[in-house]
Protein backbone atom coordinates (compact mmCIF):
# COMPACT_ATOMS: atom_id res chain seq x y z
CA UNK A 1 0.00 0.00 0.00
CA UNK A 2 1.58 3.63 -1.01
CA UNK A 3 2.04 6.33 2.07
CA UNK A 4 -0.81 8.42 0.01
CA UNK A 5 -3.28 5.30 0.35
CA UNK A 6 -2.28 4.63 3.82
CA UNK A 7 -2.98 8.18 4.55
CA UNK A 8 -6.11 8.23 3.13
CA UNK A 9 -6.86 5.58 4.86
CA UNK A 10 -6.15 6.81 8.39
CA UNK A 11 -7.85 10.24 7.44
CA UNK A 12 -10.88 7.93 6.41
CA UNK A 13 -11.02 6.33 9.64
CA UNK A 14 -10.16 9.02 11.63
CA UNK A 15 -13.33 11.25 9.86
CA UNK A 16 -15.37 7.83 10.26
CA UNK A 17 -14.66 7.75 14.07
CA UNK A 18 -15.41 11.26 15.05
CA UNK A 19 -18.80 11.06 12.97
CA UNK A 20 -19.73 7.97 14.80
CA UNK A 21 -18.65 9.82 18.62
CA UNK A 22 -20.71 12.68 16.89
CA UNK A 23 -23.71 10.35 16.51
CA UNK A 24 -23.27 8.89 19.77
CA UNK A 25 -23.47 12.19 21.55
CA UNK A 26 -26.29 13.51 19.41
CA UNK A 27 -28.09 9.96 20.42
CA UNK A 28 -27.06 10.93 24.28
CA UNK A 29 -28.94 14.05 24.21
CA UNK A 30 -31.72 13.12 22.42
CA UNK A 31 -32.76 9.99 24.92
CA UNK A 32 -32.16 12.92 27.75
CA UNK A 33 -34.56 15.16 26.76
CA UNK A 34 -36.52 11.90 26.02
CA UNK A 35 -36.53 11.25 29.50
CA UNK A 36 -37.25 14.62 30.25
CA UNK A 37 -39.93 15.03 28.12
CA UNK A 38 -41.82 12.05 29.45
CA UNK A 39 -41.30 13.19 33.20
CA UNK A 40 -44.30 15.85 31.63
CA UNK A 41 -46.89 13.33 31.14
CA UNK A 42 -45.49 11.87 34.48
CA UNK A 43 -46.40 15.30 36.39
CA UNK A 44 -49.31 17.00 34.71
CA UNK A 45 -51.37 13.10 34.39
CA UNK A 46 -52.47 12.98 37.93
CA UNK A 47 -54.74 15.64 37.40
CA UNK A 48 -56.01 13.84 34.56
CA UNK A 49 -56.74 11.20 36.87
CA UNK A 50 -57.09 11.91 39.92
CA UNK A 51 -58.80 15.39 39.66
CA UNK A 52 -60.81 15.45 36.56
CA UNK A 53 -61.39 11.36 36.56
CA UNK A 54 -62.60 10.53 39.83
CA UNK A 55 -62.59 13.21 42.78
CA UNK A 56 -63.92 16.26 41.45
CA UNK A 57 -66.93 15.02 39.42
CA UNK A 58 -68.69 13.76 42.30
CA UNK A 59 -68.00 15.95 44.60
CA UNK A 60 -68.03 19.69 42.76
CA UNK A 61 -71.85 17.84 41.59
CA UNK A 62 -72.21 17.73 45.42
CA UNK A 63 -71.51 21.02 46.18
CA UNK A 64 -73.93 22.27 43.46
CA UNK A 65 -76.87 20.05 44.88
CA UNK A 66 -75.91 21.53 47.70
CA UNK A 67 -76.63 25.26 46.39
CA UNK A 68 -79.39 23.64 43.99
CA UNK A 69 -82.94 25.96 44.66
CA UNK A 70 -86.23 23.30 45.59
CA UNK A 71 -86.31 22.22 42.17
CA UNK A 72 -82.85 20.95 42.02
CA UNK A 73 -81.18 24.23 39.60
CA UNK A 74 -78.04 26.14 40.38
CA UNK A 75 -78.07 29.81 38.68
CA UNK A 76 -74.69 30.66 37.37
CA UNK A 77 -74.65 34.15 35.46
CA UNK A 78 -78.52 33.76 35.62
CA UNK A 79 -78.57 30.91 33.42
CA UNK A 80 -81.14 28.12 34.91
CA UNK A 81 -78.43 24.50 34.93
CA UNK A 82 -79.72 21.28 36.85
CA UNK A 83 -77.13 20.58 39.68
CA UNK A 84 -76.36 17.35 37.69
CA UNK A 85 -74.86 18.91 34.40
CA UNK A 86 -72.97 21.66 36.23
CA UNK A 87 -69.66 19.61 35.89
CA UNK A 88 -70.04 18.75 32.08
CA UNK A 89 -71.05 22.08 31.69
CA UNK A 90 -67.71 23.45 33.32
CA UNK A 91 -65.68 21.39 31.32
CA UNK A 92 -67.00 22.03 28.11
CA UNK A 93 -66.78 25.98 29.21
CA UNK A 94 -63.15 25.68 30.34
CA UNK A 95 -62.51 23.67 26.66
CA UNK A 96 -63.73 26.61 24.87
CA UNK A 97 -61.21 29.09 26.73
CA UNK A 98 -58.50 26.90 25.85
CA UNK A 99 -59.87 26.94 22.00
CA UNK A 100 -59.31 31.16 22.13
CA UNK A 101 -55.51 30.47 23.70
CA UNK A 102 -53.79 27.44 22.39
CA UNK A 103 -53.55 28.46 18.50
CA UNK A 104 -51.93 31.83 19.38
CA UNK A 105 -49.72 30.32 22.10
CA UNK A 106 -48.76 27.21 19.81
CA UNK A 107 -47.48 30.17 16.99
CA UNK A 108 -45.88 32.13 19.76
CA UNK A 109 -43.93 29.30 20.42
CA UNK A 110 -42.82 28.54 16.97
CA UNK A 111 -41.86 32.67 16.07
CA UNK A 112 -40.24 32.58 19.37
CA UNK A 113 -38.59 29.49 19.59
CA UNK A 114 -39.07 29.49 23.63
CA UNK A 115 -41.81 27.06 24.03
CA UNK A 116 -39.82 26.22 27.50
CA UNK A 117 -40.91 29.23 29.33
CA UNK A 118 -44.51 28.94 27.56
CA UNK A 119 -44.59 25.50 28.88
CA UNK A 120 -43.65 26.04 32.60
CA UNK A 121 -45.97 29.35 32.63
CA UNK A 122 -48.84 27.21 32.10
CA UNK A 123 -47.97 24.35 33.90
CA UNK A 124 -47.65 26.43 37.10
CA UNK A 125 -50.52 28.25 36.30
CA UNK A 126 -52.90 24.86 36.07
CA UNK A 127 -50.69 23.50 38.80
CA UNK A 128 -51.90 26.80 41.35
CA UNK A 129 -55.77 26.36 39.90
CA UNK A 130 -55.90 22.49 41.12
CA UNK A 131 -53.84 23.57 44.87
CA UNK A 132 -56.17 25.89 45.26
CA UNK A 133 -59.26 23.20 44.77
CA UNK A 134 -58.78 23.09 48.70
CA UNK A 135 -60.78 25.48 49.34
CA UNK A 136 -63.63 24.39 48.15
CA UNK A 137 -66.67 22.72 49.94
CA UNK A 138 -69.65 23.63 51.31
CA UNK A 139 -72.00 25.64 48.66
CA UNK A 140 -68.64 27.14 46.67
CA UNK A 141 -69.64 25.87 43.37
CA UNK A 142 -68.68 28.99 41.32
CA UNK A 143 -65.19 28.81 42.50
CA UNK A 144 -64.73 25.09 41.92
CA UNK A 145 -66.45 25.88 38.18
CA UNK A 146 -63.94 28.27 38.38
CA UNK A 147 -60.63 26.44 39.18
CA UNK A 148 -61.52 23.83 36.68
CA UNK A 149 -61.93 26.45 34.04
CA UNK A 150 -58.73 27.52 34.91
CA UNK A 151 -56.79 24.46 35.49
CA UNK A 152 -58.45 22.59 32.46
CA UNK A 153 -57.51 25.35 29.98
CA UNK A 154 -53.85 25.41 31.70
CA UNK A 155 -53.05 21.99 30.79
CA UNK A 156 -54.50 22.13 27.57
CA UNK A 157 -52.31 25.27 26.64
CA UNK A 158 -49.22 23.28 28.59
CA UNK A 159 -49.64 20.16 26.27
CA UNK A 160 -49.40 22.08 23.01
CA UNK A 161 -46.15 23.08 23.92
CA UNK A 162 -45.21 19.49 25.44
CA UNK A 163 -46.36 17.48 22.36
CA UNK A 164 -44.29 20.07 19.92
CA UNK A 165 -41.56 18.53 21.21
CA UNK A 166 -42.19 15.40 19.78
CA UNK A 167 -40.46 15.34 16.30
CA UNK A 168 -37.51 17.55 17.69
CA UNK A 169 -37.30 14.87 20.24
CA UNK A 170 -37.14 11.57 18.48
CA UNK A 171 -36.39 10.17 14.79
CA UNK A 172 -39.40 9.19 12.59
CA UNK A 173 -38.90 5.58 13.87
CA UNK A 174 -38.60 6.39 17.02
CA UNK A 175 -41.72 8.05 17.72
CA UNK A 176 -44.57 5.67 18.21
CA UNK A 177 -42.23 4.37 20.96
CA UNK A 178 -41.43 7.45 22.59
CA UNK A 179 -44.80 8.96 22.54
CA UNK A 180 -45.99 5.54 24.32
CA UNK A 181 -43.72 5.21 26.74
CA UNK A 182 -44.45 9.18 27.33
CA UNK A 183 -48.57 8.27 28.15
CA UNK A 184 -47.13 5.23 30.06
CA UNK A 185 -44.74 7.07 33.00
CA UNK A 186 -48.18 9.28 33.04
CA UNK A 187 -50.08 6.19 33.75
CA UNK A 188 -48.00 5.03 36.12
CA UNK A 189 -47.95 8.29 38.15
CA UNK A 190 -51.70 8.41 37.59
CA UNK A 191 -51.77 4.76 39.79
CA UNK A 192 -49.40 5.52 42.13
CA UNK A 193 -50.78 8.99 43.30
CA UNK A 194 -54.27 6.97 43.32
CA UNK A 195 -53.29 4.45 45.78
CA UNK A 196 -52.28 7.11 48.13
CA UNK A 197 -55.44 9.16 47.41
CA UNK A 198 -57.38 5.61 48.28
CA UNK A 199 -55.57 5.27 51.61
CA UNK A 200 -56.66 8.62 52.37
CA UNK A 201 -59.64 8.45 51.52
CA UNK A 202 -60.56 4.94 52.86
CA UNK A 203 -58.65 6.02 56.67
CA UNK A 204 -59.86 9.48 56.53
CA UNK A 205 -61.94 8.55 59.95
CA UNK A 206 -58.34 7.44 61.36
CA UNK A 207 -56.39 10.56 60.28
CA UNK A 208 -59.04 12.89 61.89
CA UNK A 209 -60.57 14.25 58.79
CA UNK A 210 -64.11 14.38 57.34
CA UNK A 211 -65.03 12.75 54.13
CA UNK A 212 -65.07 15.97 52.24
CA UNK A 213 -61.65 17.38 53.51
CA UNK A 214 -60.01 14.03 52.30
CA UNK A 215 -61.25 14.62 48.59
CA UNK A 216 -59.89 17.98 48.64
CA UNK A 217 -56.54 16.94 50.34
CA UNK A 218 -56.41 14.59 47.69
CA UNK A 219 -57.47 17.39 45.24
CA UNK A 220 -54.89 19.54 46.08
CA UNK A 221 -52.37 17.01 46.27
CA UNK A 222 -52.31 16.39 42.26
CA UNK A 223 -52.00 20.27 42.09
CA UNK A 224 -48.82 20.04 44.31
CA UNK A 225 -47.64 16.73 42.47
CA UNK A 226 -48.09 18.76 38.85
CA UNK A 227 -45.98 21.51 40.02
CA UNK A 228 -43.25 19.44 42.02
CA UNK A 229 -42.32 17.38 38.85
CA UNK A 230 -42.86 19.55 36.03
CA UNK A 231 -39.26 21.06 37.25
CA UNK A 232 -37.57 17.93 35.42
CA UNK A 233 -39.27 18.55 32.07
CA UNK A 234 -38.20 22.33 32.25
CA UNK A 235 -34.41 21.34 33.32
CA UNK A 236 -33.76 19.18 30.79
CA UNK A 237 -35.69 19.96 27.34
CA UNK A 238 -33.93 22.84 25.56
CA UNK A 239 -35.44 25.39 22.98
CA UNK A 240 -34.36 25.99 19.65
CA UNK A 241 -33.50 28.64 17.48
CA UNK A 242 -35.29 29.78 14.81
CA UNK A 243 -34.83 31.79 12.10
CA UNK A 244 -37.44 34.63 12.41
CA UNK A 245 -39.13 37.15 9.55
CA UNK A 246 -37.61 40.66 9.20
CA UNK A 247 -40.23 43.19 11.06
CA UNK A 248 -42.46 42.78 13.94
CA UNK A 249 -41.10 40.53 17.44
CA UNK A 250 -43.49 37.51 18.02
CA UNK A 251 -45.27 39.36 20.47
CA UNK A 252 -46.66 41.99 17.87
CA UNK A 253 -47.93 39.57 15.32
CA UNK A 254 -49.25 36.32 17.36
CA UNK A 255 -52.77 37.04 15.96
CA UNK A 256 -51.56 37.32 12.54
CA UNK A 257 -49.58 34.25 12.75
CA UNK A 258 -52.31 32.26 14.23
CA UNK A 259 -54.12 33.59 10.94
CA UNK A 260 -51.37 32.26 8.51
CA UNK A 261 -51.51 29.03 10.67
CA UNK A 262 -54.80 28.36 9.72
CA UNK A 263 -54.44 29.61 6.13
CA UNK A 264 -51.36 26.95 5.76
CA UNK A 265 -52.79 24.15 7.01
CA UNK A 266 -55.62 23.79 4.07
CA UNK A 267 -52.15 23.17 1.98
CA UNK A 268 -52.05 20.02 4.02
CA UNK A 269 -55.62 18.75 3.22
CA UNK A 270 -54.70 15.25 4.51
CA UNK A 271 -53.38 16.21 7.71
CA UNK A 272 -57.05 18.16 8.09
CA UNK A 273 -58.13 14.96 7.09
CA UNK A 274 -57.00 13.24 9.83
CA UNK A 275 -57.36 16.46 12.51
CA UNK A 276 -61.04 16.01 11.82
CA UNK A 277 -61.39 12.09 12.26
CA UNK A 278 -59.40 12.86 15.55
CA UNK A 279 -60.99 15.98 16.77
CA UNK A 280 -64.42 13.59 16.34
CA UNK A 281 -63.37 9.93 18.20
CA UNK A 282 -61.00 11.72 20.44
CA UNK A 283 -64.20 14.02 21.57
CA UNK A 284 -65.36 10.64 22.74
CA UNK A 285 -62.05 9.51 24.44
CA UNK A 286 -61.98 12.74 26.91
CA UNK A 287 -65.75 12.72 27.88
CA UNK A 288 -65.78 9.08 28.70
CA UNK A 289 -62.52 10.14 31.05
CA UNK A 290 -64.07 13.34 32.57
CA UNK A 291 -67.57 11.89 33.29
CA UNK A 292 -67.30 7.86 33.61
CA UNK A 293 -67.03 9.21 37.82
CA UNK A 294 -70.27 10.92 37.52
CA UNK A 295 -71.85 7.61 35.67
CA UNK A 296 -70.61 5.18 37.94
CA UNK A 297 -71.63 7.24 41.26
CA UNK A 298 -74.60 8.51 40.14
CA UNK A 299 -76.38 5.95 37.94
CA UNK A 300 -74.84 2.93 39.15
CA UNK A 301 -74.87 3.89 42.64
CA UNK A 302 -70.67 2.85 43.00
CA UNK A 303 -69.31 4.08 46.76
CA UNK A 304 -66.32 6.43 46.23
CA UNK A 305 -63.82 3.93 46.55
CA UNK A 306 -65.08 1.57 43.86
CA UNK A 307 -64.46 4.59 41.53
CA UNK A 308 -61.09 5.17 42.82
CA UNK A 309 -60.32 1.52 42.75
CA UNK A 310 -61.61 1.24 38.83
CA UNK A 311 -59.73 4.07 37.84
CA UNK A 312 -56.51 2.79 39.54
CA UNK A 313 -57.08 -0.49 37.50
CA UNK A 314 -57.38 2.02 34.13
CA UNK A 315 -54.29 3.46 35.44
CA UNK A 316 -52.82 0.02 35.27
CA UNK A 317 -53.47 -1.64 32.27
CA UNK A 318 -53.30 1.52 30.55
CA UNK A 319 -49.59 1.41 30.76
CA UNK A 320 -49.55 -2.30 29.72
CA UNK A 321 -52.15 -1.36 26.65
CA UNK A 322 -50.04 1.67 25.56
CA UNK A 323 -46.95 -0.40 25.48
CA UNK A 324 -48.79 -3.39 24.18
CA UNK A 325 -50.53 -1.24 21.53
CA UNK A 326 -47.31 0.38 20.55
CA UNK A 327 -45.72 -3.00 19.84
CA UNK A 328 -48.69 -4.02 17.33
CA UNK A 329 -48.11 -0.89 15.90
CA UNK A 330 -44.46 -1.77 14.72
CA UNK A 331 -46.06 -5.02 13.17
CA UNK A 332 -49.46 -3.28 11.79
CA UNK A 333 -49.03 -0.06 11.78
CA UNK A 334 -50.30 2.98 13.36
CA UNK A 335 -53.65 3.08 11.62
CA UNK A 336 -54.47 0.15 11.69
CA UNK A 337 -53.95 -0.18 15.41
CA UNK A 338 -55.70 2.91 15.93
CA UNK A 339 -58.72 1.72 13.73
CA UNK A 340 -58.91 -1.30 16.34
CA UNK A 341 -58.74 0.19 19.57
CA UNK A 342 -62.06 2.69 18.34
CA UNK A 343 -64.17 -0.47 17.19
CA UNK A 344 -63.57 -1.44 21.19
CA UNK A 345 -64.02 1.85 22.26
CA UNK A 346 -67.54 1.66 21.12
CA UNK A 347 -68.15 -1.64 21.83
CA UNK A 348 -67.16 -0.94 25.65
CA UNK A 349 -69.67 1.80 25.84
CA UNK A 350 -72.29 -0.02 24.20
CA UNK A 351 -72.07 -2.82 27.06
CA UNK A 352 -71.57 0.21 29.40
CA UNK A 353 -75.40 1.41 28.96
CA UNK A 354 -76.37 -2.27 30.05
CA UNK A 355 -74.35 -2.73 33.50
CA UNK A 356 -76.55 -3.37 36.50
CA UNK A 357 -76.71 -0.89 39.12
CA UNK A 358 -74.51 -1.60 42.10
CA UNK A 359 -72.71 -4.21 40.77
CA UNK A 360 -69.21 -3.44 41.26
CA UNK A 361 -67.51 -6.52 39.69
CA UNK A 362 -69.30 -5.34 35.79
CA UNK A 363 -68.13 -1.66 36.37
CA UNK A 364 -64.56 -3.08 36.90
CA UNK A 365 -64.68 -5.19 33.80
CA UNK A 366 -65.62 -2.59 32.11
CA UNK A 367 -62.75 -0.25 33.61
CA UNK A 368 -60.52 -2.88 32.10
CA UNK A 369 -61.51 -2.89 28.46
CA UNK A 370 -61.03 1.25 28.89
CA UNK A 371 -57.73 0.70 30.36
CA UNK A 372 -56.23 -1.89 27.46
CA UNK A 373 -57.49 0.58 24.67
CA UNK A 374 -57.03 4.17 26.46
CA UNK A 375 -53.61 5.07 26.55
CA UNK A 376 -52.65 3.35 23.44
CA UNK A 377 -55.17 5.08 21.02
CA UNK A 378 -54.01 8.04 22.40
CA UNK A 379 -50.01 8.06 22.09
CA UNK A 380 -50.29 6.29 18.72
CA UNK A 381 -52.94 9.09 17.80
CA UNK A 382 -50.27 11.58 18.69
CA UNK A 383 -47.39 10.16 17.21
CA UNK A 384 -49.01 9.19 13.63
CA UNK A 385 -49.83 13.14 13.51
CA UNK A 386 -46.31 14.10 14.52
CA UNK A 387 -45.33 12.21 10.83
CA UNK A 388 -47.85 14.92 9.39
CA UNK A 389 -46.21 17.80 10.43
CA UNK A 390 -44.50 20.33 8.45
CA UNK A 391 -41.04 21.14 9.53
CA UNK A 392 -40.48 23.93 11.93
CA UNK A 393 -44.23 23.88 12.23
CA UNK A 394 -44.68 21.69 15.25
CA UNK A 395 -45.98 24.02 17.84
CA UNK A 396 -48.47 25.87 15.56
CA UNK A 397 -49.75 22.54 14.38
CA UNK A 398 -49.51 20.72 17.68
CA UNK A 399 -51.88 23.80 18.83
CA UNK A 400 -54.15 22.43 16.11
CA UNK A 401 -54.23 18.83 17.30
CA UNK A 402 -53.99 19.75 21.03
CA UNK A 403 -57.62 21.98 19.89
CA UNK A 404 -58.66 18.29 18.75
CA UNK A 405 -56.86 16.81 21.75
CA UNK A 406 -58.88 18.77 24.28
CA UNK A 407 -59.80 22.27 23.05
CA UNK A 408 -62.89 21.29 20.27
CA UNK A 409 -63.36 18.33 23.12
CA UNK A 410 -66.66 20.26 24.39
CA UNK A 411 -68.83 18.53 22.09
CA UNK A 412 -69.08 15.02 24.04
CA UNK A 413 -69.44 16.79 26.97
CA UNK A 414 -72.36 19.49 25.82
CA UNK A 415 -73.96 16.25 24.08
CA UNK A 416 -73.56 14.03 27.53
CA UNK A 417 -75.16 17.23 29.65
CA UNK A 418 -78.10 18.33 27.40
CA UNK A 419 -78.62 14.31 27.12
CA UNK A 420 -78.72 14.34 31.22
CA UNK A 421 -80.78 17.38 31.51
CA UNK A 422 -83.46 16.61 28.97
CA UNK A 423 -84.24 12.72 29.83
CA UNK A 424 -83.08 12.41 33.75
CA UNK A 425 -80.76 9.03 32.52
CA UNK A 426 -77.03 9.15 32.93
CA UNK A 427 -77.69 5.63 31.09
CA UNK A 428 -79.04 7.77 27.44
CA UNK A 429 -76.27 10.45 28.32
CA UNK A 430 -73.34 7.69 27.99
CA UNK A 431 -75.21 6.03 24.93
CA UNK A 432 -74.77 8.98 23.15
CA UNK A 433 -71.18 8.99 23.52
CA UNK A 434 -71.02 5.96 21.03
CA UNK A 435 -71.52 8.32 17.79
CA UNK A 436 -68.17 9.75 17.78
CA UNK A 437 -66.03 6.89 17.96
CA UNK A 438 -67.92 5.46 15.07
CA UNK A 439 -68.21 8.27 12.86
CA UNK A 440 -64.43 8.57 14.25
CA UNK A 441 -63.56 5.54 12.71
CA UNK A 442 -65.45 5.56 9.52
CA UNK A 443 -63.41 9.82 8.31
CA UNK A 444 -60.01 7.66 9.78
CA UNK A 445 -60.44 4.75 7.57
CA UNK A 446 -60.47 6.79 4.41
CA UNK A 447 -57.30 8.92 5.31
CA UNK A 448 -54.34 7.34 3.03
CA UNK A 449 -51.65 8.24 5.95
CA UNK A 450 -48.66 7.49 3.48
CA UNK A 451 -49.34 10.16 0.86
CA UNK A 452 -50.18 12.55 4.26
CA UNK A 453 -46.92 12.15 5.30
CA UNK A 454 -44.79 12.84 1.84
CA UNK A 455 -47.37 15.89 1.47
CA UNK A 456 -45.74 17.04 4.77
CA UNK A 457 -42.53 16.58 3.17
CA UNK A 458 -41.55 14.10 5.88
CA UNK A 459 -40.17 10.41 5.63
CA UNK A 460 -42.47 7.50 5.56
CA UNK A 461 -41.46 4.96 8.31
CA UNK A 462 -41.86 1.61 7.12
CA UNK A 463 -44.71 0.93 8.86
CA UNK A 464 -47.75 3.82 9.31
Amino acid sequence: MSAQTTDQAESGSGDGAEGGRAAAEAAAARKREQHGWYFYDFACSVYSTSVLTVFLGPFLTAVAKAAADADGYVHPLGIPVRAGSYFAYSVSASVIVAVLIMPLVGALADRSGRKKPLLAAAAYTGAAATTGMFFLGGDRYLLGGLLLIVANAALSVSMVLYNAYLPQISTPDERDAVSSRGWAFGYTSGALVLVLNLVVYQGHDSFGLSEGAAVRICLASAGLWWGAFAIVPLRRLRDRAVVREAGAGPALSGWKQLIATLKDMRRYPLTLSFLLAYLIYNDGVQTVISQASIYGSEELELEQSTLIVAVLLVQVLAVAGALGMGRLAVRYGAKRTILGSLAAWGLTLAAGYFLPARTPVWFFALASMIGLVLGGSQALSRSLFSHLVPTGKEAEYFSAYEMSDRGLSWVGPLVFGITYQVTGSYRDAIISLVVFFALGFVLLARVPVRRAVEAAGNPVPERI
